[in-house]
């Protein structure tokens, strides 16, 4: 749905890989603050945060999460398909509506070597 059509370098590239090319199936968000938060920040936005992270977590769209060991964010495991979409639901949250949270977005997919424990993918990579 709304996927325009790859480009002939995208084409080149994905020919070139050792492995299928397979979907994203999640998204790892890493989060860390811009500047440290004020105490007042902490009293005024975190009462928020919490639960509206709380929220997406019931709803499906966060699977997992931790703490950072370094305190510098949050860790989310995300059941989104595109970096967009994962974009778009953090920065709706009170850290990112003040602009106090920024993320680094990783695309996840199923380990693709597994193709070769099949009868076919066996086949294939003798090709």
């Amino acid at each position: 749905m709304g996927q325009g059509r790859e480009t002939a370098a995208e084409i080149t590239e994905k020919s070139n890989r050792p492995f299928p090319v397979v979907p994203t199936t999640k998204i790892l968000a890493s989060g860390r603050f811009t500047c440290p938060p004020t105490p007042e920040q902490l009293k005024t936005i975190f009462p928020r945060e919490v639960p509206a992270t709380l929220r997406l977590y019931l709803a499906g769209k966060i699977d997992q999460w931790w703490a950072r060991q370094d305190q510098k964010g949050p860790v989310f495991l995300m059941n989104v398909t595109s970096v967009e979409e994962a974009r778009a639901i953090l920065e709706k949250l009170p850290l990112g509506q003040a602009k106090l949270m920024e993320f680094e977005y990783v695309e996840l997919s199923p380990l693709t070597p597994l193709h070769l424990l099949l009868t076919e993918g066996r086949a294939n990579a003798n090709t």
